[in-house]
């Protein structure tokens, strides 16, 4: 697949890391170079198939997104929204770039939805990809089960393989980020046959599934002594376990503004320190004893308005409800997890995007990825200056990154 660039990388080495300051600059010059020739083509709409009607589920405006401080506008092309059905699932998506290019599909996590793909479609599409971005379980014009074991990985993972059939079944490039990263991983493990390649974003791949077990043992005990938490960084995760309904409640008493605060940039000073979300238990809440979010204005370099609107408007559809119900079904998770073949190895090449600042999940400095190094053998890792929401706070960056590891992997 050839894109913009037509020079190799100045990295290509399994398991490594680039110098900062080489990243840094590479960066630049090639984002810049890559989005001055992507100005410069056209966005190809896709038409619907037959009976599967074009339903928009939230606008798809026409909208300039932008990277890093906001200084690189990305244009947008015309985004298609699409349902598809089966008996046991409804799932929304959207749409960009040639029928017959080779697939790539976008999986968010929580508390997403399938626009904040926008800056990262736009970009491969124009590259010549058949770009596919879904409203996962439980988010924007999906199906949002009522039963809370509607959402373990098995059943996700079920939705992304109909999915993926209803749109030919041609192997794919699979990007997930943050719960959209831990079901590219899984569906990839179960199902390599549906895989090129995979891109899994601020989430580290576990073999043994991403839940309680797993992930306490891992923690950082340098920053998070035992005796005051227990938990780690995953205290909010074990709050939903404990105390389901009033989390979900407090999220919900002003959502606005509840998905303003969750989604705000990186700092570089909150490196080595305890995150907030390490004490939402001793808070009694997420919000503490207010019980719901502070007033928040969203950041516009991260979300463009009417797109946040989407976002907004899908969350008083549905609620908080069933996107937190992802984290509630450890048990069932790696029980799916060990019926993978190979021991859940990852077999395809798989890029992995760390944020710098990111407190939940960076694997710089502990264990995080140990158990990712090990399943992958044909592991690439390069890190971003940004936290967790990467697709969203290092749009230009993350398009590069991903397009040098296609390239080096001629995928």
């Amino acid at each position: 697949m050839k894109n913009h660039l037509d020079s190799p990388p100045p990295w290509d080495n399994s398991q490594a890391e680039m110098p900062a300051s080489t990243r840094r600059r590479f960066l630049q010059q090639a984002t810049s170079a890559a989005l001055l020739l992507g100005t410069m083509r056209r966005f190809r709409a896709v038409a619907a198939p037959p009976g599967n009607p074009v339903v928009p589920a939230v606008p798809i405006t026409q909208s300039l997104l932008h990277g890093t401080g906001g200084s690189t506008p990305i244009p947008s092309s015309t985004l298609v929204s699409r349902t598809f059905s089966t008996p046991r699932q409804t799932t929304h998506y959207i749409e960009c770039g040639p029928a017959d290019g080779p697939l790539m599909i976008f999986l968010h996590g929580w508390p997403e939805l399938s626009l904040m793909w926008r800056a990262q479609v736009d970009a491969f599409a124009a590259d010549g990809w058949h770009c596919v971005a879904p409203d996962m379980r439980g988010y924007g014009g999906s199906s949002a089960p009522a039963a809370n074991d509607a959402y373990t990985h098995e059943q996700i993972v079920a939705d992304m393989a109909e999915l993926h059939d209803h749109l030919g079944g041609k192997p794919a490039v699979w990007v997930g980020h943050d719960w959209g990263s831990v079901v590219a991983g899984a569906l990839v493990a179960h199902e390599p046959r549906r895989s090129r390649g995979v891109v899994l974003i601020s989430v580290p791949y576990f073999p043994n599934a991403s839940a309680l077990p797993t992930l306490v043992p891992l923690v950082d005990r340098t920053i998070y002594p035992a005796d005051q938490y227990p938990d780690g960084q995953w205290d909010y995760y074990r709050y939903y376990n404990t105390h389901f309904k009033a989390a979900v409640a407090d999220l919900d008493a002003d959502k606005a503004a509840s998905l303003a605060s969750i989604f705000r940039s990186g700092d570089p000073a909150s490196v080595g320190r305890p995150a907030s979300n390490a004490m939402v238990t001793r808070q009694r809440g997420r919000f503490g004893t207010a019980h719901h979010a502070p007033p928040t204005r969203p950041d516009p370099a991260l979300w463009p308005p009417a797109d946040f609107d989407g976002l907004v408007r899908s969350f008083k559809a549905h609620g908080f409800r069933p996107a937190c119900a992802w984290y509630l079904n450890d048990t069932a998770n790696i029980a799916y997890a060990r019926k993978a073949p190979n021991g859940g190895r990852l077999l395809q090449p798989v890029l992995f995007v760390n944020g710098d600042y990111d407190q939940m999940n960076s694997i710089n400095g502990n264990r995080s990825g140990d158990p990712m190094r090990g399943a992958c053998p044909d592991l690439t890792v390069t890190s971003l200056s940004g936290a967790h929401w990467l697709p969203l706070e290092r749009k230009a960056e993350l398009i590069q990154s991903i397009r040098m590891w296609l390239q080096t992997k001629k995928l």
